[in-house]
């Protein structure tokens, strides 16, 4: 990881994005940059000087944008980090994407801001469509304060589609902060499995990360995955849920469309995405 994206409105949520994409930033030793992205009335860009004078609260909201985006900049030059903020007159999602593509970005972190619960809030919002549309890894942080480094991280998946990739991203942030990987599938009513043959294709996938030590795995047996998911976080301690995701459909590849009403109603965690 050597440059990492924290896209930020200044709410409170992604202030703590932002103190966390600060923490992992110095762990891995990247760069961070902060981005902003402005509504303005006009094309601001296209303005002169002169022009800009009849847009006071635009001119007001500017100074304010940039003097946030200053101070996001010391505190990532106190932690002795490499830092670039930006700040850009339109808003439009896809910008940000076309912004880390630019610069290379190997990761983003996001805050989500609304009612509690991280898939709550993400369903059809800005971030969720963040989310579906990154080609990298995406963490959303939500009202919970981040625990970091993480010490035990979930990683959710029916273990049956070829999900390595995706993990080897999840493995690289356990190995730094030495944390412990939970392998979680749901037994659904749709599979019928017993706990022992859900156990199978965990074992079958492990075989592809043999240095892999640190590690628990978990097979749950419940109506739905996020019913199983949420009762998991009731047993066990967590950091970090991590899965996987396709790019048409964000979160919904993995869950049912109740899924705003299953694990957003128990956990506030930051959520880790990535994109096969």
């Amino acid at each position: 990881m050597k440059n990492i994206l924290v896209p930020t409105d200044f709410s409170e949520n992604c202030n703590k994005a932002a103190e966390f994409g600060i923490k992992m930033a110095k762990l891995f030793e990247a760069e961070i940059h902060f981005f902003h992205l402005l509504k303005t009335p006009v094309d601001w860009v296209k303005l002169d000087k002169q022009k800009e004078k009849r847009y006071p609260e635009t001119l007001k909201k500017i100074g304010a944008a940039k003097a946030s985006l200053r101070a996001l900049e010391k505190k990532a030059e106190q932690e002795n980090l490499k830092c670039q903020t930006f700040l850009q007159f339109q808003v439009d999602q896809e910008n940000i994407l076309k912004h880390s593509g630019h610069y290379d970005h190997d990761f983003i972190i996001a805050g989500s801001s609304g009612t509690k619960g991280i898939v709550r809030e993400l369903l059809g919002s800005n971030v969720e469509r963040l989310v579906r549309r990154s080609d990298v890894p995406v963490i959303v942080v939500k009202e919970d304060d981040v625990r970091f480094p993480f010490k035990d991280i979930v990683f959710v998946s029916d273990f049956v589609e070829d999900v390595g990739n995706a993990f080897k991203e999840v493995l690289s942030i356990a190995v730094k902060c030495n944390a412990k990987i939970h392998l979680l599938r749901i037994n659904t009513e749709s599979d019928r499995n017993s706990i022992a043959l859900g156990l199978d294709p965990i074992r079958k996938f492990l075989e592809g990360f043999p240095k892999l030590k640190n590690f628990s795995m978990n097979v749950y047996n419940e109506m739905t995955v996020e019913t199983g998911i949420n009762t998991y976080l009731k047993q066990n301690k967590a950091d970090l849920i991590a899965m996987r995701t396709h790019g048409n459909t964000g979160f919904l590849s993995l869950f049912s469309k109740s899924i705003a009403e299953g694990v957003a109603n128990h956990s506030s965690l930051p959520v880790m995405t990535i994109k096969i």
